[in-house]
């Protein structure tokens, strides 16, 4: 490679290409919607079994919706305690191998979760212990993957790959479980087998990446001290804490996907069928809102608009609470998901932009940890709910909960309402560009795909 700045130039994509067209990126983003598709199928389909079982076994509507919140509470125990390690196992080790490790183990759990259903030997203990190693996994898969984005692209089309990123996860997050449900209906152990090949093609595109430049050395800082400093920095970014702790609380308390076995079999009445029918309908909200950023990318007035998402997310969960029809309730759930994609969307790309690359991997950690707060740990406290209230009471308190929440982090982060744009700060625009990021042949456009 010469150094002619026309030369250099030239390796550097305008701001308004497409990331897809890198060959690196797509590859990774092909791995991270199907890694996603299958964790969320095979959640789904952990629920639905295990409060059949419980149910079958003769265990009230309380009771076994108590059982969904212990599945909550043994994913999220181990992302607690292994988050400030998985943060830094991102920011030194290759994110490629880390990823890898972590998928095939999610394989072996589906796999073995496939032949547990298939030949009628599935357990509420089973499901309990798959869950754990399910949450050890997911623990070191997440940030890995997250901070492994931004060393895929030049940084002139970073905010582009930072959100087609995140829409691959949140996609895959809503969509799988729709997926899931579906499968189920044609085979119990089928959402299992269609996991566990997601999580294949998963391994095969990780493999397709090739050599990338790694994170920024983090220094000669002892491993707890670089785990504080992550931590400090959460803490003292004012839009990075507030967009993180904005999605812990809000979908912390809003927990209606948790409780979709119980609408189905005992609310609604609709069976499998119909709990097939709820899982989707967030899935397609989400899609359509993730298509029309495809194409209309978000450019100003990022923080007020993320903040009204939530709060709709918030309406339409007290909506589906009190819901008793069928109709109204896919209606309602299709703008949860609608909304949950529209403020993922702004904040995954806020927090990725305002962090640097050396901190990434740690502030991904914590990040992780809140998403799984909020979703693992918020099925705990859902499930709780309703054992102690009814499941109607849990869905719609956790709905006002969601709003209130709005209402008060817009003015404890008075940052939120006041952010237009996604551009970082000064200081992080005026680092010195990673040039072999930048540079690197795998990261480029090859000539053949330029127009």
């Amino acid at each position: 490679m010469t150094d002619t700045a026309s030369e250099t130039d030239a390796a550097i994509p305008p701001a308004g290409t497409s990331p897809f067209r890198i060959a690196n990126f797509r590859a990774y983003w092909a791995a991270r919607l199907a890694m996603t598709l299958a964790q969320y199928a095979m959640l789904l389909i952990i629920g639905w079994q295990t409060y059949n079982i419980a149910r079958d076994g003769g265990m009230s509507v309380g009771e076994a919706s108590g059982q969904l919140a212990l599945i909550g509470l043994l994913q999220f125990v181990p992302l607690f305690l292994l988050t400030p390690f998985t943060g830094l196992a991102a920011d030194r080790f290759d994110r490629r191998n880390v990823a890898r490790i972590t998928v095939a183990m999610q394989l072996l759990c589906a796999a073995i979760l496939a032949l547990l259903t298939h030949t009628d030997a599935i357990t509420i203990p089973a499901l309990f212990a798959i869950a754990v190693f399910l949450g050890i996994a997911r623990a070191f898969a997440g940030p890995a993957l997250s901070a492994l984005a931004p060393n895929l692209v030049p940084k002139a089309i970073l905010p582009n790959a930072i959100a087609l990123s995140s829409i691959a996860w949140q996609v895959g997050m809503i969509v799988g479980p729709a997926i899931g449900g579906y499968l189920y209906i044609i085979a119990p152990a089928l959402p299992y087998a269609v996991a566990a090949l997601l999580f294949l093609v998963c391994l095969v595109a990780l493999s397709m990446i090739g050599k990338v430049p790694g994170p920024n050395r983090v220094g000669s800082q002892r491993p707890v001290a670089q785990i504080v400093d992550g931590l400090r920095y959460v803490v003292h970014n004012k839009m990075v804490l507030g967009a993180i702790t904005l999605d812990l609380f809000a979908v912390f308390l809003a927990g209606a996907t948790a409780l979709f076995p119980v609408y189905a079999r005992d609310i609604l009445q609709v069976g499998s069928t119909g709990l097939s029918q709820l899982a989707a309908a967030p899935a397609v909200g989400a899609a359509l809102t993730a298509l029309f950023f495809s194409f209309r990318p978000l450019k100003t007035g990022v923080g007020p608009k993320m903040l009204w998402a939530v709060a709709i997310f918030g309406f339409a969960t007290i909506g589906f609470g009190l819901s008793k029809s069928m109709p109204l309730s896919l209606a309602l759930l299709f703008v949860v998901g609608a909304a949950d994609m529209f403020s993922v969307y702004i904040r995954q790309s806020l927090i990725q932009m305002h962090t640097p690359d050396e901190k990434r991997g740690r502030v991904s950690s914590v990040s992780m940890l809140t998403i799984s707060a909020s979703n693992e740990f918020g099925d705990f406290f859902s499930g709780s709910l309703a054992f102690l209230f009814g499941p109607v009471i849990a869905v719609v308190s956790g709905g006002i909960g969601a709003v209130v929440t709005v209402a008060l982090w817009s003015r404890v982060f008075p940052v939120l309402r006041t952010t237009r744009t996604f551009d970082p700060p000064d200081e992080l625009i005026d680092e010195p560009d990673n040039p072999e990021r930048d540079r690197n042949p795998d990261n480029q456009i090859t000539q053949e795909q330029t127009p």
